[in-house]
């Protein structure tokens, strides 16, 4: 230390300037060069062949030398050369105004020529979206890599912290919140909500809205990812409804919930709250709609009860092959050996991912040969299933459900041919209910229309395998039909939409609802049925006509006005006035005799039946002005979904975001994150245009009924003349 503080000192003194009188100026070390300060020296270097007198510098870039001659030079010229006058600074300002041409590609094979420009608002815009789509941590932009990348994309970029990022994304979700507002204004919307717990152990519910916009797209959107401090009925119902008051909705027509006893009370709440609304829709008869997928995982689940031993035994030897790498391997081997054709190997289900027991049985059952071999060969297989289970670390027995109870018990299994008999058996009968599920459970199609196709299809599967022969089949069936007359049997716990979406869907119509009930009910039950959805359908209609009654009349225009005048005309013979006339009492009576929109619908013939590529929201859209009632109640009631797949897969992105390197992040900044990259990946919405084109065609009717008054008055002072004449 003593030595680091003289060596310190003596390097301090030799930057002073010492008198030549003092002490031997030959004892003197040499005096350091003074260190040049200004940052143009890092791109200039002197010269050394020049005179001292007169020091010049040279450039690194291009050479270029200049005078340096302290304060005579300065380095006001040095800077100069490096902004304006250097091809190759890095420092050359280019005009801001300027923009290069350079090629955008967007297919293989095209092009377009585009001129770009940078911009440092623009930039960070970017980069905040970038931040949000691609669920990166703040601190990204800190890193060394992406400096780099920067640096060497856009030197001119000044890359912000990670407090800043963190601001800029704050920013863009409140501006996209602010123009997704603007749609909710005149649009009805189909909700969907449900609860979950992060890794912060915090509940959280998720509010997403869907709706078909007015050219006929359908879109959905989260409206929020909020904290509720519990799963209570009447929390639910509150944050639902201060959700809506947040975001100025006021059009509900249905909210799609799972089937907990709690939803139902929240059901009930929000009917109460919103009972006085203007914009209700025939007080909320229609606002419960319970989730289909959550009720056929139900039906399996109760159906998969009674014969869970066998499912057991499957799942615990598909544990066994993936707690470890050496035994995964082994069995890897014992696929090989046994020249069994597959990409994919054995899964585990899951207790929340709907038809992960279906897909674990499915992959199992195709190594069955493996699972024997594996037998055979590995010593420890049977260990694992006889051995008392007394590892902490283990995990024991199944319960009723195939899922862990406890510690110190026996497993089951391993599975025999029995089992493996059982298992083929379960994924033919659950084959259907996958395919169900998946169909209920899509968010970015119509799945309204499906629900009674498939109903009427488990219904009938149902009835078939009560009456077979094998026993575990029949009694599935029966636990499965207990399970499905709980919640559909029972016409009054089905939300009557489902059935009027298949009665709008061209292909089927009203004869389809009958021809389907007459298959699983007597005829007479069937006809009651069947009139029960179409008393609904116009019951919809009726609401419907009443509530655009102002908005569908057709005002008269200037036009029609005067077409309406009696204009005594000379040259009009006293023949086409009484045909005028008769004309007039046929159209009077037939506006009288005319079908509304429903009759007229349902008495057309079905189009597109069997084609597999019909769309149906691309039919309404076309023949939206020929049914203008009823084609605004299908674009609300295809809108509606029937699982709750939309809000149940932004935990999916939740569980991402907050990861345990993310855990502090606060529930404010969670629901940014969600929101805006659900806002940004989705599909714009397009400009209502119809306000615009209203006043367009008002402007239109004025005008033309100007110059049909003009036309008018011409033929008044045209007779006029003519009678002056005669006289």
């Amino acid at each position: 230390m003593e030595g680091e503080t003289s060596s310190a000192h003596n390097e301090k003194s030799n930057d002073k300037t010492e008198s030549p009188t003092t002490g031997n100026t030959n004892a003197l070390p040499p005096k350091r060069p003074k260190k040049k300060k200004s940052e143009v020296w890092d791109h200039f270097s002197m010269m050394g062949d020049c005179d001292p007198n007169n020091p010049r510098a040279a450039c690194n870039y291009c050479g270029k030398d200049y005078g340096c001659r302290g304060k005579r030079d300065g380095t006001s010229n040095l800077w100069n050369h490096l902004y304006n006058q250097c091809a190759t600074s890095p420092y050359k300002v280019v005009d801001k105004k300027q923009k290069t041409l350079c090629f955008l590609k967007k297919e293989e094979g095209q092009s377009t020529l585009k001129a770009v420009g940078f911009s440092e608002k623009i930039a960070r815009n970017a980069l905040a979206k970038m931040i949000i789509v691609d669920e990166l941590p703040f601190r990204h932009v800190e890193k060394e890599g992406f400096k780099f990348f920067v640096e060497v994309l856009e030197p001119r970029f000044t890359i912000p912290c990670r407090t800043t990022v963190a601001r800029d994304c704050m920013n863009l979700y409140y501006e996209e919140k602010k123009k997704l507002k603007k749609a909710f204004q005149k649009q009805r919307v189909c909700l969907t909500t449900d609860t979950w717990t992060s890794i912060q152990n915090l509940n959280y519910m998720c509010l997403t809205a869907h709706w078909i916009d007015n050219d006929w797209n359908l879109h959905k959107r989260i409206l929020n990812f909020c904290i509720v401090p519990n799963h209570k009925g009447v929390t639910i119902g509150k944050h639902i409804e201060k959700c809506l008051q947040e975001w100025g909705i006021d059009r509900i027509f249905t909210i799609t919930l799972d089937n907990a006893s709690s939803n139902d009370i929240a059901i009930q709440y929000l009917k109460r709250k919103t009972k006085d609304w203007k914009t209700t829709i025939l007080d909320n008869e229609f606002l419960h709609m319970r989730c289909c997928a959550h009720i056929v995982n139900l039906i399996v689940c109760e159906g998969l009860k009674d014969q869970n031993e066998s499912v057991v035994k499957i799942r615990n030897a598909v544990r066994y092959v993936r707690s470890s790498p050496s035994r995964l391997q082994t069995f890897k081997n014992c696929v090989e050996r046994e020249k069994i054709p597959s990409k994919s190997l054995v899964c585990l289900d899951l207790p929340t991912r709907w038809n992960s027991t279906y897909m674990m049985l499915e992959a199992a059952v195709k190594f069955q040969n493996a699972f024997e071999r594996l037998q055979e060969e590995d010593s420890q297989f049977d260990s694992y299933f006889n051995d008392d289970d007394n590892d902490e670390n283990e995990v024991g027995v199944e319960d009723d459900n195939g899922r862990g109870r406890g510690r110190g018990r026996k497993n089951i299994g391993p599975p025999n041919v029995l089992d493996w008999g059982k298992a083929r058996i379960f994924v033919q009968f659950l084959k259907l209910f996958y395919k169900v599920t998946l169909r209920f459970s899509g968010s970015l199609y119509v799945t309204s229309n499906a629900f009674f196709h498939e109903l009427v299809l488990v219904q009938s599967k149902l009835l078939t395998l009560s009456r077979s022969e094998d026993n575990m089949l029949k009694n599935m069936a029966a636990s499965m039909r207990k399970k499905y007359d709980k919640y559909w049997e029972n016409i009054k716990n089905i939300n009557f939409l489902l059935y009027v979406a298949v009665v709008l869907d061209p292909r089927y119509k009203l004869r389809y609802i009958m021809f389907s009930f007459k298959q699983v009910y007597e005829k007479s039950k069937a006809e009651e049925l069947t009139a029960m959805v179409e008393a609904k359908l116009k019951k919809l209609y009726e609401h419907y006509l009443q509530k655009d009654t102002s908005a569908n009349i057709a005002k008269p225009s200037v036009s029609q006005t005067f077409e309406e005048m009696d204009v005594d005309d000379e040259e009009e013979d006293d023949s086409k006035s009484f045909a005028f006339q008769y004309k007039k009492h046929l159209e009077e009576a037939e506006s009288l005799e005319n079908k509304s929109e429903v009759d007229r619908f349902l008495t057309e013939n079905c189009e597109g039946l069997g084609n597999a590529e019909f769309d149906i929201l691309a039919w309404w859209k076309l023949n939206s002005h020929k049914y203008q009632i009823l084609s605004q109640i299908a674009r609300d009631v295809l809108a509606v979904p029937v699982s709750t797949v939309a809000s149940e897969s932004a935990f999916s992105t939740g569980g991402r975001v907050l990861d345990p390197f993310r855990s502090s992040l606060t529930p404010k900044m969670v629901e940014a994150l969600i929101c805006g990259q659900n806002w940004l990946r989705s599909s714009p919405i397009p400009i209502n245009l119809r306000e615009a084109m209203d006043d367009i065609e008002k402007y239109e009717e004025i005008e033309s009924g100007n110059i049909f008054f003009f036309n008018y008055l011409l033929k008044l002072v045209h007779g006029y003349f003519n009678l002056v004449r005669f006289d």
